[in-house]
């Protein structure tokens, strides 16, 4: 925890960039009777009854320090998909960068080794050199700030029914451009510090030295 929190007060380096990092999913649903739009002296109202069309995976980067953040859309969240998130973080996003830092859960699919299962030794640890990987501890997901990204997506984009695969696609694309433009950068307040006082109870007791 502390590890993760002190990380997020070190001031902004774009050659060292801090981007966190996490997964979440939308199933594709849609109305199997026209909803019924708002009237004078009636609210709009929705079917309970829905089409199912299957689900799909949202992997959701951001860079709290500059407002920066990109979802990639996919079939599945497996170690593959992982590893292509973070070789598109080296290779288009951060290009010049000399350490990404990446803050991110302890789900099996993060596992740093697993670059050796799809590149050759030597691109494996050249990937790996460029990257440093901070976890969040168990129950503890709340501090990873990409979480707050994925609860404004969910909020502004997908808190309604999206059947179709592309118009899934079309609307998080266009959500994505709207909120890189507005340059909403995270004021992450709590720290180490805070932790140490609010959370005290989580911190084992000191041993007495005779």
């Amino acid at each position: 925890m502390e590890d993760v929190l002190d990380i997020y007060h070190e001031p902004y380096d774009e050659k060292r960039p801090v981007v966190c990092f996490d997964e979440t999913s939308k199933a594709l649903r849609g109305h199997k009777r026209d909803p019924l739009p708002a009237e004078p002296g009636a609210v709009a109202r929705v079917d309970t009854h829905y089409k199912r069309n299957g689900k799909k995976k949202l992997h959701l980067a951001t860079e709290p320090l500059t407002g920066w953040v990109n979802v990639e859309i996919t079939e599945k969240r497996r170690t593959c998909e992982w590893i292509d998130r973070m070789v598109e973080l080296a290779d288009e996003h951060y290009p010049d960068a000399d350490c990404i830092r990446v803050v991110l859960d302890n789900l099996n699919t993060h596992n740093p080794a697993a670059f050796y299962r799809f590149f050759p030794p030597d691109e494996a640890h050249a990937y790996l050199d460029r990257f440093e990987f901070h976890y969040t501890p168990k129950h503890g997901s709340w501090l990873n700030m990409a979480e707050i990204e994925i609860g404004t997506l969910k909020r502004q984009c997908l808190d309604r029914r999206i059947y179709h695969a592309a118009t899934l696609r079309s609307e998080v694309a266009a959500w994505q451009d709207r909120r890189n433009a507005a340059d909403g950068l995270i004021d992450w307040q709590f720290t180490t510090d805070d932790a140490r006082i609010k959370l005290r109870q989580l911190y084992p007791v000191p041993l007495e030295v005779d």
